[in-house]
């Protein structure tokens, strides 16, 4: 390699990982690296942020009650357990800070924001690290490390291996955290691709005062240039989070957009129909090439190569040379780059994948 950049921090930094590796610009790169939804954003939302613009004269509601209240509706609780967000980061910074100064517990490899929120609150980190290839998780591991632990981290559906815990097991994780006087934070910024109903964890909010639920719009709807993610908790632990949120942290037209999103039920079933079609054939077209794949529940996939395969780092650049951006597992704790993550795309991207792939196999 001809540089010695930082490794990009998230997906979708073409430039940066090009310039890791030492190529040149290229124009006509397919993004694999963001798990974003294909189908998005929804055709309806120009027009509805153009009917919206002439809120943009005066403040929003400080407390945002007609998104919160659509949130509620949707959800299945009382709006004072919901609390609007900038995006996913901001619920994760307003969870590290209830407990800044404490001490936490990230199950991992997981999103790299939950380390850096910890860090920017002064909470001291202890990993619990998930073994490959199955990177299940046993509850019964949590027993030494809640004696000391004050807040929870994890990822359901996790990012990056796209494996989801069951309801078994986190029923026993949160009855074990709340013996323990143990915060947990799940996020679920991904529970809208897992297309079997009713695994969100909204209903265990009325049972456990222990968890709090970071949820995202940006990834479904493929708006992560608008910020908007929601938390939801008891309306205690609501309060508390709302006391350390700048105020109109969300804006006019973000705030707007909740209501219809949420009540665009032919946009999320498109979604999944889409997802039941690419994601079986994408998974099985990884494997033929010989790919360790982890099996997984949403939108994207973990891969890596055999034994005697060229690294994770090797498949990247030669993917990058093909067109084709895929996300590195360098910030990932425990998968140190071996790894690389691939977002499932439309048939004709996913088939181009599947090309480039095939050539790199026959190299």
């Amino acid at each position: 390699m001809t540089s010695h950049s930082a490794w990009p921090s998230h997906g979708g930094q073409a430039s940066a990982l090009l310039e890791r590796f030492g190529l040149p610009a290229i124009q006509s790169l397919v993004d694999f690296s963001t798990n974003l939804n294909p189908l998005g954003p929804p055709d309806w939302l120009a027009d509805a942020i153009a009917g919206a613009m002439a809120g943009l004269a005066r403040y929003p509601d400080p407390s945002y009650t007609e998104p919160r209240e659509a949130i509620a509706r949707h959800e299945g609780v009382d709006p004072n357990q919901v609390l609007l967000t900038n995006g996913g980061a901001e619920a994760i910074f307003l969870a590290a800070g209830l407990h800044a100064r404490g001490q936490a517990v990230i199950v991992e490899p997981s999103f790299s924001e939950y380390a850096r929120a910890c860090a920017a609150h002064g909470l001291q980190i202890t990993s619990l690290p998930l073994a490959a290839p199955a990177f299940a998780l046993d509850p019964d591991r949590l027993a030494s490390p809640f004696r000391q632990a004050d807040v929870l981290f994890l990822c359901r559906p996790n990012n990056p291996t796209g494996t989801l815990l069951s309801w078994h097991t986190m029923e026993r994780l949160l009855d074990s955290a709340r013996q323990q006087g143990v915060t947990v934070v799940v996020d679920e910024a991904f529970i809208d691709f897992v297309d079997e109903p009713g695994e969100a964890l909204t209903p265990l909010l009325a049972h456990f005062d222990n968890l709090i639920l970071l949820r995202s719009l940006t990834k479904l709807y493929t708006l992560p240039g608008l910020r908007l993610g929601y938390l939801l908790a008891g309306a205690q632990t609501i309060r508390r989070l709302q006391a350390g949120q700048p105020p109109w942290s969300v804006n006019h037209l973000s705030a707007a957009l909740v209501a219809p999103l949420l009540a665009d039920s032919d946009f999320l079933d498109r979604t999944h129909a889409w997802l039941r079609d690419e994601r079986p054939r994408l998974q099985s077209g990884l494997l033929s090439l010989g790919l360790e794949v982890v099996p997984s529940r949403v939108n994207f996939f973990l891969v890596r190569q055999g034994s005697g395969s060229p690294t994770g780092d090797a498949l990247l650049r030669r993917l990058l040379q093909a067109g084709i951006l895929a996300r590195h597992t360098h910030n990932f704790p425990g998968l140190d780059g071996g790894w690389v993550r691939l977002a499932l795309r439309g048939r004709a991207d996913n088939d181009r994948l599947l090309a480039a792939l095939t050539a790199e196999a026959a190299r």
